[in-house]
């Protein structure tokens, strides 16, 4: 044929389903181990954590397992590195995590623990066992991965002879498929290629689970007559239908090119015959892939199966932010207003459809806790938020960690349900969990083709370089005018890359591509889209100060990202009212940290009246948080005698209840530190000596109430009910993975001669209708805080 394929193929990579990873440590073939294949390392089973379950192990091109005879923590530790952690903290006997399939190929086994490979430890040889699969062999490994080997801290499906499914549309509206495609018949990867499955007994179930795995959370009912009539009128002109082709090439017959079938569809098609190869799929739903529903293989020559039935069709129904038609948008938006707030969110991931999972209880949001935590479950999250089934059920917070209260342990869905709160699930208890043990989930989403109409040039690595964005059929560059972190994040996104780590506006050194022209300039983004096109942007008439090759934007990513939030408690527990004499205040006057009105007071005689309080600021993310700026470009300030790092870190502000400014401080990041750390997390940062600054994940950074700016000049403020603001990494100048979280509200009374500060929050960590009522305060009769 020489026709082009007319949409993109929508594919869902199972890859290798469970987790599994190449050796560690390859050491070079020696005397007492000839060269062999790398090997291969997994953990499957259940129920497990990301770092347990049962050691399987691939050689000679299939998988198999560890027999339990002399096992020993030496053992485990050896095949813990294998699986990229540092080291085993306890191992596991007679199929504790569910019994493998296929070859024992290691017992007996005895390692000192200090091996670098499993092969320099004694066992009776590749294969040779006298163990059955109840006495496969587990591990639980340090939770702390190696440094530079490839995360795998998931828990993904377990494999089937189906990996690859894809939905081809048969019919279209013109001659350019739009995304996403909702509807089409199913085919699975057959011998390098795509095999249909007979519908022949094909449910709902089994349209369920294979929306999922297409990224919609519901499925719906197909008009199987109009794909009979297509057939139908295909085989009237000799051929098949061509499952999603271009039309046929202009050397054929026209009316062998298209068939008109109704006033708007064509169905696209070409000579050939309809190649099956599943059949009998029974599903009940609640699987998160195909292959682990029942079915049945053609064996052979399958041209002639399926004889009285057609190729699978599945139509699926889009979740909110893939809806395309208005009408369809409208009903959602009008369902949504009827259920009022959601009461569970994803916070802290780079993609769309992933991040920790948190749940709204008693006004307040929440965590949920991952012991038990499984694609079942994760499956109920996704679809409720309008994404498809789960692609990967994490835990160990691998989306950072939350705060506030950990609302949920030990959820056990079926996978039927509409909603997390109709699982069944435990009360937490003080000693159960603890946010390091955060669940998370990674959601299947739709097929949009975004990542197609981006690329980065000439980064030294794949995560960095020159942004390129395709308008129309042309490459081009992007105006650096107002790129900042949030147009980087939106690119990073968008590349698939994870978190923007830096947005770049000079970016000559970079200069590695032949595309010099710009296609897009005023780019303007909130954060959240998921391509630079949905964002804020000039037209076809582009404007650009600078308008060279060198100035043009650029970006860094990182798959990993700090998360800062201050710790509200304290500041609410060490307010009070200073008032402090003008003569102690030429240092804080000189950094700015003082109302206007101080500069016309009566030096060096009179006060200030100054708000302090103490802030504690935790990194609870999954990379240090560091200063923009270089240490070379910091800026010495003589009169408290020390370098800052940061221009504005925090921003300190009291706000009447409509919002309206009336006093405003700001701190400088004079000393970003590891104050103090949670057990096991060891101290990194130190401001002394011009030591290296910044906050490791899991310590906080200290300002104490008694230092310099640590305040707001309330001088000018009259009585009255107010709200305390603080915002940290106010202009955005450091990427985190989540910005939401950082501010923080108080309510507070002065009456001008003291001042209560109470119900402080992070700024996103109450209900909607929690967060009106802290709004219209209507302030304090008397003392007795309620």
């Amino acid at each position: 044929m020489g026709g082009t394929r007319a949409w993109p193929e929508l594919l869902v990579l199972l890859g290798s389903a469970w987790l599994w990873v190449g050796s560690a440590q390859p050491t070079p073939p020696g005397p007492t181990r000839p060269a062999g294949p790398q090997l291969r390392f997994r953990l499957a089973g259940y129920p497990r954590k990301h770092n347990e379950g049962r050691v399987e192990v691939f050689y000679n091109d299939e998988w198999g397992t560890v027999c339990d005879d002399d096992f020993t923590l030496g053992n485990a530790h050896v095949l813990c590195r294998h699986l990229g952690f540092v080291a085993a903290t306890g191992w596991a006997h007679s199929a504790k995590y569910g019994k493998g399939v296929g070859r024992i190929w290691l017992d007996n086994v005895n390692c000192a623990g200090n091996e670098k490979d499993i092969r320099d430890c004694k066992h009776r040889g590749w294969g040779n066992s006298d163990c059955s699969h109840e006495e496969d062999a587990g591990v639980v490994c340090k939770d702390e991965r190696i440094p530079g080997f490839k995360d795998s801290n998931v828990i993904e499906t377990e494999q089937s002879h189906v990996e690859e499914v894809r939905l081809r549309p048969v019919v279209s509206g013109g001659r350019r498929q739009q995304l996403p495609v909702t509807e089409g018949i199913v085919e699975v990867r057959y011998r390098d290629s795509w095999a249909q499955i007979c519908d022949q007994g094909w449910d709902s179930h089994n349209s369920r689970v294979v929306c999922g795995m297409m990224g919609f959370p519901a499925e719906k009912k197909v008009n199987r007559n109009f794909y009979k009539r297509l057939r139908r009128a295909a085989r009237t002109r000799g051929h098949s239908p061509r499952l999603g082709s271009r039309l046929a090439s202009k050397s054929q017959p026209k009316q062998k090119r298209r068939e008109d079938v109704g006033p708007k569809k064509r169905l696209f098609t070409e000579r050939q015959q309809l190649n099956y190869r599943l059949h009998s799929v029974s599903c009940t739903g609640t699987e998160v892939h195909l292959s682990m529903c029942s079915f049945e293989f053609y064996r052979g020559n399958s041209s002639a199966a399926c004889g009285s039935g057609m190729p699978a069709v599945v139509s699926c129904v889009p979740g909110p932010l893939f809806s395309t038609g208005s009408a369809h948008k409208k009903k959602q938006r009008q369902q949504q207003q009827q259920q009022g707030q959601p009461r569970i969110r994803l916070k802290g991931g780079a993609r769309v459809g992933e991040g920790r999972v948190e749940v709204l209880r008693s006004s307040e949001w929440g965590t949920v806790c991952d012991d038990r935590w499984n694609l079942q479950s994760a499956s109920v999250v996704c679809r409720e938020l309008g994404f498809g089934s789960a692609k990967e059920a994490l835990t160990g917070a691998r989306m950072g960690q939350g705060t506030g209260p950990i609302h949920l342990n030990e959820v056990q869905c079926r996978g039927t349900e509409k909603s997390l709160w109709n699982c069944p699930f435990r009360n937490i208890t003080q000693e159960d969990c603890k946010h390091t043990e955060d669940a998370a989930v990674r959601c299947n989403v739709p097929y949009m083709g975004y990542e197609n109409l981006i690329r980065l040039a000439g980064g030294r690595t794949e995560f960095e370089g020159r942004v390129e964005v395709k308008r129309g059929s042309k490459w081009g560059t992007v105006c650096s005018d107002g790129w900042t972190t949030k147009e980087a994040m939106v690119a990073c996104r968008q590349l698939g890359l994870g978190y923007s780590l830096h947005a770049v506006t000079e970016t000559w050194y970079w200069d590695a591509s032949n595309v010099t022209e710009m296609v897009m300039s005023g780019v303007k983004c909130a954060g959240h889209e998921m391509s630079l096109s949905h964002c804020q942007h000039h037209g076809a008439s582009l404007s650009c100060r600078n308008t060279g090759t060198r100035f043009a934007a650029g970006v860094i990513c990182s798959e990993t990202a700090s998360d800062l939030l201050l710790h509200a408690p304290l500041v609410q527990e060490t307010a009070y009212i200073e008032d402090r004499p003008l003569h102690m205040l030429y240092c804080a006057a000189e950094e700015n940290c003082l109302a206007s009105s101080a500069r016309l007071a009566n030096w060096p005689y009179g006060h200030r009246r100054l708000l302090r309080f103490s802030s504690q600021i935790h990194n609870r993310g999954r990379a240090d948080f560091r200063p923009k700026a270089g240490r070379h470009s910091w800026v010495w300030h003589e009169c408290h005698r020390h370098y800052h790092s940061m221009d504005i870190f925090t921003h300190y502000d009291i706000l009447t209840p409509n919002g309206t400014k009336v006093a405003e401080g700001h701190k400088a990041s004079f000393c970003l530190e590891d104050t103090e750390c949670e057990e096991d997390v060891a101290k990194r940062y130190e401001c002394a000596n011009f030591g290296e600054q910044g906050i490791t994940v899991g310590c906080w950074d200290l300002y104490r109430h008694d230092i310099d700016c640590q305040w707001i000049d309330i001088t000018d403020v009259k009585p009255g009910n107010y709200i305390l603001q603080v915002v940290i990494n106010p202009n955005f100048e450091v990427a985190e993975s989540d910005f939401t979280n950082n501010a923080m509200k108080c309510n507070c009374k002065y009456d001008g001669h003291r001042i209560w500060v109470h119900s402080c929050h992070i700024g996103d960590a109450l209900s909607e209708e929690a967060n009106k009522r802290f709004e219209q305060y209507p302030g304090q009769l008397n003392n007795q805080i309620s």
